[in-house]
């Protein structure tokens, strides 16, 4: 049986529960530095108790197979900053086409509060997206995202749903980020965004994250410029969060940490060959750059990672290529070419080989239409 979770939160007045009484915020802060959308900037240590409470609503545009945990860990943040406050400072709602209920990833289904329709101007929309992002992104959809951009809305993307704000032309010439799953075939089909690979990036009135619990980064700092880093800290600490990120750092674990080993080396060698998929650098050149013998860089791959830098690389470009497949409509001769193949023969030559199928099968596999990019998402 299909899990159900109402979409509709207010039952606890906001988050606020008789049975949870407000709790002391810290009488220090970790340091998190201000955002730049809220309307009016709140003291470092909280809002002053002689102002008003100013609620703020969230619309959560659920796209059919969004990521639970991206969701949830943007609208957690704000029902414990209400409840360590003890005042309605954030509301919400949940919206999707059609306006009855969104069904995530995991398979659990959330009852919707609203369609596509008209919201406040001072609301905050965020799309959360998932797997398929593409094919959940209907024309109404966009047609909607476009018409609230118009209206002055601030808009991001979770996960997946960056994808679905570019594609309504709302990152044209802006910074943002999306999953690092998803960046080789974003990339490429939105070359007028600025991608990045931070956690999150605020740019202006856009928003977006790679996913994952870089939502609850996001909504950390938006608490924090809304009423102070004392809230936001205080509510960092609700989640066991001990670890505040900013836009500062970066989605994937580093290059040592990745692969096991702690060698600075071949950690640079393999900087360079993520760094040189479409125009591969030859082992011999790769050695000169780091001062090494093509020798001793053949030893240090055997030695460490069991296989031969000619062999890495060339995994790193077959996954490289398996992703644009998947993920986007480019033909399989260019796909070749972005992964540094000169010909297609010889890319699906070595594809077979690696992953036991033809890159033409790969993608009949995963739905004869392009159109459903991209599909990879936590």
């Amino acid at each position: 049986m299909r899990a159900r979770l109402p979409g509709t939160f207010h039952g606890t007045q906001h988050g606020i529960s008789a049975a949870a009484p407000a709790l002391p915020l810290p009488a220090t802060a970790r340091g998190r530095e201000a955002g730049s959308l809220s309307q009016k900037p709140a003291p470092r240590g909280g809002r002053d108790k002689a102002d008003p409470v100013r609620t703020r609503r969230f619309v959560f545009l659920l796209l059919e197979r969004f990521t639970m945990l991206s969701f949830a860990g943007a609208i957690e943040p704000l029902r414990i900053a209400n409840r360590v406050s003890g005042q309605p400072l954030y509301t919400w709602k949940l919206a999707g086409e059609g306006g009855h209920e969104a069904v995530c990833s995991n398979g659990a289904a959330f009852r919707l509060d609203m369609g596509l329709d008209e919201i406040d101007r001072e609301d905050t929309l965020l799309v959360c997206g998932g797997i398929d992002v593409a094919e959940a992104t209907t024309r109404p959809i966009l047609n909607w995202l476009r018409r609230e951009a118009r209206r002055g809305a601030i808009i991001g993307g979770l996960c997946t749903g960056a994808w679905a704000v570019a594609k309504a032309g709302l990152l044209d010439g802006r910074r943002a980020t999306i999953h690092w799953e998803n960046q080789d075939s974003f990339l490429e089909e939105f070359e007028e965004v600025k991608l990045t690979k931070s956690v999150f990036v605020v740019d202006g009135n856009r928003l977006t994250t790679a996913g994952g619990t870089a939502s609850i980064d996001l909504m950390l700092k938006l608490i924090a410029e809304d009423h102070g880093e004392d809230l936001a800290n205080t509510v960092a600490d609700q989640l066991i969060y001990s670890a505040i990120r900013t836009d500062q750092d970066t989605q994937r674990l580093s290059i040592p940490t990745r692969i096991g080993v702690r060698h600075p080396k071949l950690s640079q060698v393999i900087q360079m060959m993520e760094a040189a998929i479409e125009e591969p650098i030859s082992p011999a050149d790769l050695a000169e750059d780091v001062g090494m013998s093509t020798r001793q860089l053949e030893r240090l791959f055997r030695r460490y990672l069991n296989r031969s830098p000619k062999r890495y690389y060339m995994e790193l470009r077959l996954q490289k290529a398996r992703n644009l497949l998947m993920q986007t409509d480019m033909s399989v001769i260019n796909v070749a070419l972005a992964c540094g193949f000169a010909s297609p023969s010889h890319f699906s030559k070595c594809y077979r080989a690696h992953y036991a199928t033809t890159p033409y099968r790969e993608r009949g596999s995963h739905g004869s239409s392009p159109a459903a990019a991209p599909r990879l998402s936590i």
